[in-house]
């Protein structure tokens, strides 16, 4: 079961760096619905693996940073821009 634990580790750390590296290389915008779902997913499956495993200060990190991107997703289907997202 380790190797799926880590599998799923990883497909969640690539979500949010490819997000972060397509704004860094100017092929995507922090306000696009692409980069709001892909923090979105990365950090909430990020978030339960840590959940899971009981890694408090990892919990905080993913779990602050998918409420923020939920944020955003909700804010933009509402029609305002949203702010920024960590990462």
């Amino acid at each position: 079961m380790h190797a799926v634990e880590q599998a799923i580790q990883v497909v969640g750390a690539l979500l949010i760096l490819a997000a972060f590296v397509l704004v860094q290389l100017d092929r995507l915008r922090p306000s696009t619905w692409t980069y709001l779902w892909l923090n979105l997913v990365g950090s909430a499956i990020l978030a339960v693996d840590a959940l899971i495993g009981r890694e408090i200060g990892f919990l905080l990190l993913e779990g602050v940073w998918a409420a923020v991107s939920l944020w955003s997703i909700v804010k933009k289907a509402r029609g305002a821009e949203p702010d920024a997202v960590p990462h």
